[in-house]
């Protein structure tokens, strides 16, 4: 590795004093007392390379100053053995034998510093402040790496630890169960302080960039402390310099992206896939939901009055299936409703005690709950939730809550999808019906009026003249209907408690009743419009009339299940087999009929969110039922 990227791995001075090993045959003192005199040094003197080459390996020495001539060899030689055994040790070649061939060499040979002797007061100083600057530059280094976060350690080419900063001696430590200073460590072979490397990526790696000199980078997970590290070692000629740090953390969240990312994929596979019905797509998303949450249940589910009415649910005990009603204020989900929020309760009896006597808690044992409303048009329709029997250990965390969010929003959005086709299909059936009606009913009056123009323009006739006013009179009616089934398709956008025995009684007024008689025995109030209602109860008194003769009996009265009301009458009914065409247009049995009136009432009946159908009455008469109003 390049020299410029090797590591320090002298020893730290001990305490405030400097250890400089002064080598030069010649024993006079001079040099050795001017370092006393200048500071806390402690010099070491001694007369050959050899004895020198025992201090520096012991690890005693902080700085080296040389004479070039030595008795078993020179200066530069000594340089050049030191820098294979610690290359980063400060060096001073302080020589009288000197000369630009010698002081090119040590360059060569990385001298710290490279200083004539001569003449010797005026370089001593000098020597000093050389040899001070060389060992704190080091020092200051090894400042820097005990303050860096990442972890730091070198070794040596035998795997002996030379140097760690605090943190790496902190995640040795940790990783080999043991509690030892940074000097206790230093000198210790790292594959025998943590055998259990051996073997490992850490290992192959380190090895690989030791042998091959080349620089690596890499992450791995030293399993028995369960971290991830990412490390980078460079090598060199003397050994390996490791820095890495922890990054569990960073892993985990990267680990937790990638799931979460799996996790909406598979939602957008489900969502996404055309083949699956509503229902198949809701139960695929619980299952999701249940996974991520580790829940046992899951549900779909609708308000309807004061019932709560599961439409898709997930429940491994099989007690729970679709279309299962309870009343809603035994519910949790009855709260996140009323709020219009989402609902979060780990334990319910310890975070929503007063819930816990509600009949989920109390007969089903549900202790945790997670349910978000789901609302379509402005309008809540229902839940999205998961629950269990048994409290949650810990929080639902924000992504969880955020997850079901999402799905319940994704219910919402399909459901007024769905809803916007049907009325978009139910437009188009109703302008293709409208088209069919131009082409065919309204064409044979307007015929019959044209032909009997041209007779009585030849004769004169009056009969001619009384045919082409009923024939006229027949297309007014039509278009009068067919404006009304128009207009009467459409949603009630802004329903208001509508009062059906006030309703009924006003139809009643404008209906050309004979001797008819009119029971009402319903109270009941229902969210509507009351011009629209009052136009369907109209229709139905006047079918009955039409069919059911001059004395015909009708009766207004609630239904026995469910939420609307009934009219029926004492008349001759309504063959089963054409019950069904009943609400069709054009279906009528009466000559002057249009066939529009029992179809206005259907439209009517949809635009408010409820059905129509026909049965028998008590009396055996016709009786229609208006179903799934909802109640004021």
């Amino acid at each position: 590795m390049d020299r410029a990227n090797s590591v320090d791995r002298t020893r730290a001075p001990r305490g405030d004093t400097v250890d400089v090993l002064y080598v030069d045959p010649d024993t006079d003192s001079t040099v050795r007392d001017s370092f006393g005199d200048s500071g806390p040094f402690r010099v070491t003197h001694v007369a050959d390379a050899a004895t020198a080459l025992a201090h520096v390996t012991d690890g005693s020495t902080d700085c080296v100053v040389s004479e070039q001539d030595l008795p078993d060899g020179s200066g530069l030689s000594l340089l050049r053995s030191i820098r294979r055994r610690a290359p980063s040790l400060p060096f001073v070649l302080f020589t009288d034998d000197g000369s630009e061939t010698v002081a090119s060499e040590a360059i060569d040979a990385d001298v710290t510093g490279y200083l004539r002797r001569t003449p010797l007061e005026e370089q001593l100083p000098t020597l000093v402040t050389t040899v001070t600057e060389a060992v704190s530059r080091p020092h200051e280094q090894s400042a820097i790496l005990d303050r860096m976060t990442d972890a730091f350690f070198a070794l040596d080419v035998e795997w002996r630890f030379t140097y760690l900063n605090e943190r790496a001696r902190e995640i040795v430590c940790d990783a080999a169960d043991v509690d030892r200073s940074i000097d206790d460590l230093v000198g210790t072979r790292i594959w025998d302080l943590l055998p259990e490397v051996v073997d490992t990526e850490f290992y192959d790696r380190y090895t690989e960039a030791m042998d091959e000199q080349r620089v690596t980078t890499f992450e791995a997970e030293y399993e028995p402390l369960g971290t991830w590290f990412e490390v980078r070692a460079y090598p060199s000629v003397d050994g390996l310099s490791v820095y890495f740090q922890d990054v569990t953390d960073r892993k985990h969240r990267i680990e937790t992206l990638r799931e979460r990312e799996r996790i909406l994929k598979e939602m957008y596979r489900v969502v996404s896939e055309k083949t699956l019905s509503f229902e198949e797509q809701v139960d695929r998303l619980l299952s999701i939901g249940q996974s991520v949450l580790g829940t046992d249940y899951g549900a779909l589910s609708s308000r309807e009055g004061d019932e709560y009415v599961f439409e898709v649910v997930r429940d491994p005990t099989g007690d729970t299936q679709p279309g299962d009603r309870v009343a809603l204020d035994e519910t949790n989900c009855e709260r996140a409703i009323v709020t219009e929020e989402t609902l979060v309760l780990e334990d319910i009896a310890r975070d929503a005690p007063e819930l816990a006597e509600r009949a989920g808690y109390t007969d089903d044992g549900i202790a945790c709950y997670l349910g978000t409303p789901v609302v379509v048009e402005d309008e809540v329709y229902g839940t999205f939730c998961f629950y269990d029997r048994e409290p949650r250990t810990e929080p639902f965390s924000d992504w969880e809550i955020a997850l079901v969010e999402l799905l319940g929003n994704w219910v919402s959005y399909e459901q007024e999808r769905r809803r916007h086709q049907n009325e978009i299909a139910r437009e188009r059936n109703r302008l293709e019906e409208f088209a069919s009606v131009v082409s065919h009913d309204l064409r044979n009056p307007l015929s019959v009026a044209l032909g009997r123009i041209d007779v009585a323009r030849e004769t004169g006739a009056e009969e001619h003249f009384d045919a082409i006013e009923r024939s006229l009179q027949r297309m007014d009616t039509l278009i009068e209907d067919i404006l009304s089934v128009a207009r009467d398709g459409r949603t009630v956008s802004e329903p208001t408690p509508v009062d059906i025995e006030t309703v009924a009684e006003d139809a009643w007024a404008v209906v050309e009743s004979d001797e008819a008689t009119l029971r009402i025995d319903v109270d009941d109030r229902f969210l509507g419009d009351a011009t629209r209602l009052q136009q369907l109860l109209e229709n139905l008194f006047r079918n009955a009339v039409q069919h059911a003769g001059r004395g015909v009996v009708i009766t207004v009265g609630p239904l026995e299940e469910g939420t609307g009301f009934y009219v029926a009458d004492d008349g001759p009914g309504i063959p089963e087999d054409e019950r069904d065409d009943v609400f069709q247009s054009a279906y009528t049995t009466i000559d002057d009929g249009t066939g529009f009136g029992l179809k206005i009432v259907s439209e009517i009946a949809e635009a408010h969110g409820g059905y129509v159908t026909v049965t028998d009455g008590d009396d055996g008469g016709a009786r229609f039922e208006i179903r799934d109003l909802p109640l004021a």
